[in-house]
């Protein structure tokens, strides 16, 4: 069987999960559904990162040593993936010890391949992001300088260890050059070639002014940089460095879904690091874009924070994941507001989808004993519309090896408002009177329809997808895309379910 390896990154302690940390998880458990479905074997691993100085200082806030500290933030994050109802197959905390031992044998791996080295630090720092910032990254105002978020940054000078970075760029360039989708969307590659092209400087990789994180082999007063420690742990969940083949295989086809702000450590950090330590690439990076609420930045100062708990509660788990995959093209920013989730999921869910399927079990309920009247042949007058149905999954294995879900989400809509029209147009509820034959022939159409479409929508709506499927009366070991064919249709007779509502209407 296939292998793929999808991560969200491992997100950091210093506070509450928020729509960010959902929407990258919301990802991430979409493509790993999606490649269950088509019978990969699949890794899921998501996490926190928990050392650094962010981290330490939030511990003080609270009166808490870090370690009680992060195990109880660590927890919202786990909470929020049940919540979410995600199929990962690994949480991996960086307090862990099968961490932290994945993590030194990394740093010893670069120090034998001597790209390490000892000196001292002066520049830039955002304790904020847990980075060191070049002058040509910051806006000066006035004598201070700050990120391009507005972070106020700081002047900091101590010993430390140093990557060898710069002594990667021309190998970085043409690494890129090479791989042109390895970054996705391109705009974010073009991104990262241009920051390399400007020129790299060596990384400080160590602190000596705080104790919270991973103490350095034979330098305790030294502890390793967050982001060595953080990017670590997608080796660490595969028990590196004992390596076996199997996991070696599956590292090889590994996915990174990040957010836009973290690019710069996935998109040149880490390829220099792995590069130092001899160890082939992950097979992509996909950086997605920010929600902003009704147009404004997202920030706990201006309380316009978005809860991801509460709009599950008042809307529901699939309604949420849907509008988050379906409103914007991945990589793309997008706008969050009540009106326009309600919107959306009454449209979409509601109206197209929840509210046909309704409508044909209803009428089959009523007037042919809940059984599908005839057998789907090819013969059909209208078979043309489950044939489109049949090559649509097709369509979707193209779209997802972009990870444009969003496209995937329209196209499987598209199909939903063509059943729409073909119901209109062939109103059985009128040619019932005189050829219940003829409506017989429409309807079982449009069951097998929704069969297909209930097995294609799983790894994006999976609650609602398996309602459909009960329904429909589908065992559950046919429910695979590969199923997803003429030879698998409704038969004759087969008996449906009572008809239940899938998506309730929602005001705004």
């Amino acid at each position: 069987m296939k292998k793929v390896y999808i991560t969200t990154p491992i997100f950091y302690v210093n506070d509450l999960p928020h729509i960010g940390h959902a929407y990258t998880t919301i990802i991430c458990d979409t493509l790993a559904k999606y490649f269950k479905y088509k019978k990969f074997n699949v890794l899921f691993t998501t996490g926190t990162d928990e050392h650094g100085l962010k981290v330490e200082k939030a511990a003080n806030l609270k009166k808490k040593d870090p370690k009680s500290f992060v195990d109880d933030v660590s927890k919202n994050f786990k909470e929020l993936g049940i919540k979410l109802n995600i199929s990962n197959s690994d949480f991996i905390r960086t307090t862990e010890e099968r961490h932290k031992k994945s993590a030194i044998a990394f740093w010893k791996k670069l120090q034998e391949n001597d790209h390490i080295y000892l000196s001292d630090y002066k520049g830039w720092y955002s304790i904020k992001d847990e980075s060191f910032y070049q002058e040509k990254e910051l806006n000066k105002v006035n004598n201070d300088f700050f990120t391009i978020d507005g972070e106020k940054v700081e002047w900091i000078q101590e010993e430390s260890f140093f990557f060898k970075l710069s002594k990667f760029q021309e190998q970085l360039l043409d690494f890129y050059d090479k791989n042109p989708d390895f970054i996705q969307p391109k705009s974010r590659m073009n991104e990262v070639k241009s920051f390399v092209k400007s020129g790299l400087k060596d990384l400080s990789i160590s602190r000596t002014s705080f104790n919270w994180g991973i103490k350095i082999p034979n330098k305790s007063n030294h502890i390793m940089y967050v982001w060595i420690d953080a990017l670590t742990n997608y080796l660490s969940s595969l028990g590196y460095p004992d390596f076996d083949n199997d996991k070696f295989e599956y590292w090889k086809e590994c996915i990174h879904v990040i957010g836009k702000d973290i690019l710069k450590f996935h998109g040149i950090y880490w390829p220099a690091m792995l590069m130092a330590a001899n160890l082939p690439m992950p097979k992509k990076i996909f950086a997605h874009g920010w929600w902003t609420n009704e147009g404004k930045k997202i920030s706990k100062s201006l309380g316009n924070t978005i809860d991801p708990n509460e709009m599950i509660e008042k809307f529901g788990l699939d309604q949420f994941k849907y509008f988050l995959l379906r409103e914007v093209p991945l990589g793309n920013d997008g706008d969050f507001s009540e009106k326009s989730f309600v919107n959306r999921i009454n449209s979409d869910l509601s109206n197209n989808l929840g509210n046909l399927i309704q409508r044909v079990i209803k009428f089959l309920h009523k007037n042919y004993d809940n059984r599908i009247p005839v057998d789907i042949t090819s013969d059909l007058k209208d078979y043309a519309l489950l044939k489109e149905g049949y090559e649509l999954q097709s369509k979707i294995d193209i779209l997802m090896k972009n990870l444009q879900i969003s496209k995937c989400l329209e196209e499987i809509f598209l199909y939903i408002n063509n059943l729409n029209k073909f119901m209109d147009i062939n109103q059985p509820w009128n040619t019932f009177k005189n050829s219940p034959q003829e409506a017989g022939e429409c309807l079982s159409i449009l069951i097998e329809a929704f069969r297909i479409v209930g097995i294609i929508l799983q790894p994006f709506i999976p609650i609602a997808s398996s309602k459909i499927l009960d329904i429909l009366g589908i065992d559950k070991l046919k429910r695979n895309f590969d199923c997803i064919n003429s030879k698998f249709s409704i038969k004759k007779n087969h008996k449906l379910n009572e008809p239940l509502a899938i998506f309730p209407r929602y005001e705004s």
